[in-house]
C-alpha cells in the first residue's frame, strides 16, 4: 500500500512538472530543479538526470534514514525518472504565472503525500528530514531556504524573470508539503507491554531516538509490564506502532502532541536510555 501511495505521489510530481513548470523553464526545487535546468539547456532526458543525481543521496539516506525509507526513496524516484520520460511535456496554459502557481500546488501535494508514507523523493528532501529529526524546523521551511540556491543559478542561466517564477513555485510548494505532511510536530508515546526488552532493542535499532523505560504492574492482573516512553516526530509514529505490535498486539500506546521539546533531540546525544 505506502509504495502504491509513492508511486501515485511520484506521477502527481511528475504531471506538475511536464504539464506546468517544464514547459516554461520554471525550475522545481531540490535536485529535480537541477535535472529540469540541466535538461533545458543540455540534450540529456530530465528523467535520466534525476535518477543519477538522485543516487549519491540515496545512499546517504541508507545510512541515516534506515533501510526502508530507502527502498521508498528509491521507487520514487525510479518512478518519478520513469514518468519524466513517459509524460509529454506539453503546457495546460498559456499562463507562466498560473503555470507557476498550479505547478508548485500540485508538486507540493505530490512530495507531501510521498513523505507522510513515510518515503521521499530523493535529492534534499532527503537532507531536511536529516536535520528536521534534530531540530524543530519544518520540512517545508528547510527546503524553501536550501533551494535558494537553485533561485540563484536558474538567474544565471536563464533570466531574473525565470528566477523570481522559480522562487514562488518554489514557496508554494513548501507551503503545500507542510499542509500535508506534519513531520516537525512532535509526539510523546508512552508504550505500556509485556515484552519491553524486545520492543525497545527494535526500536533503538530502527528510529533515531532515545528512550526511557520504567517498570510497573497492571491495575487489574497484577502483571509485570514495561512502560517505554519516548519523543517522535508524526513522521516516524506509524513505524513505532508497527514495530510494537509486531512484538505485543496488546501493547497499550498513550499517544499525545508535544508542545515543546527543551533539550537534545536525537538518540546519539540526548540522555533518554
Amino acid at each position: 500500500m505506502k509504495n502504491l501511495v509513492v508511486i501515485i505521489g511520484s506521477l502527481i510530481v511528475a504531471f506538475a512538472f511536464n504539464f506546468f513548470l517544464v514547459p516554461y523553464g520554471i525550475l522545481s526545487s531540490g535536485i529535480s530543479g537541477i535535472a529540469i535546468m540541466i535538461g533545458l539547456i543540455t540534450p540529456f532526458d530530465i528523467g535520466l538526470l534525476n535518477l543519477l543525481l538522485n543516487l549519491p543521496l540515496i545512499i546517504l539516506g541508507y545510512f541515516k534514514l534506515g533501510k526502508q525509507i530507502t527502498i521508498n526513496t528509491l521507487i520514487c524516484v525510479i518512478s518519478l525518472s520513469g514518468f519524466l520520460y513517459v509524460l509529454p511535456v506539453v503546457p495546460l496554459t498559456d499562463n507562466i504565472l498560473l503555470s507557476t502557481i498550479f505547478g508548485g500546488m500540485i508538486g507540493g501535494m505530490g512530495v507531501g503525500l510521498i513523505l507522510k508514507y513515510s518515503g521521499t523523493s530523493g535529492g534534499l528532501d532527503i537532507i531536511a528530514i536529516i536535520v528536521s529529526r534534530t531540530s524543530n524546523f519544518s520540512i517545508g521551511l528547510l527546503l524553501t531556504g536550501m533551494n535558494g540556491i537553485i533561485v540563484l543559478i536558474s538567474s544565471f542561466a536563464f533570466d531574473w524573470n525565470i528566477a523570481l517564477y522559480t522562487l514562488l513555485s518554489i514557496y508554494i510548494t513548501g507551503k503545500m508539503i507542510d499542509a500535508i505532511h506534519t513531520n516537525h510536530v512532535k509526539l510523546t508515546m508512552q508504550i505500556i507491554t509485556s515484552k519491553g526488552e524486545i520492543i525497545r532493542d527494535d526500536l533503538l535499532k530502527s528510529i533515531y531516538r532515545g528512550i526511557t523505560i520504567t517498570e510497573g504492574y497492571g491495575g487489574f492482573s497484577k502483571e509485570k509490564k514495561h512502560i517505554l516512553m519516548t519523543v517522535v516526530t508524526r513522521y516516524e509514529l506509524l513505524q513505532v506502532k508497527e514495530i510494537v505490535r509486531h512484538y505485543d498486539e496488546t501493547a497499550f500506546i498513550n499517544i499525545f502532541e508535544t508542545v515543546e521539546v527543551d533539550g537534545l533531540f536525537a538518540k546519539k546525544q540526548e540522555g533518554l536510555g
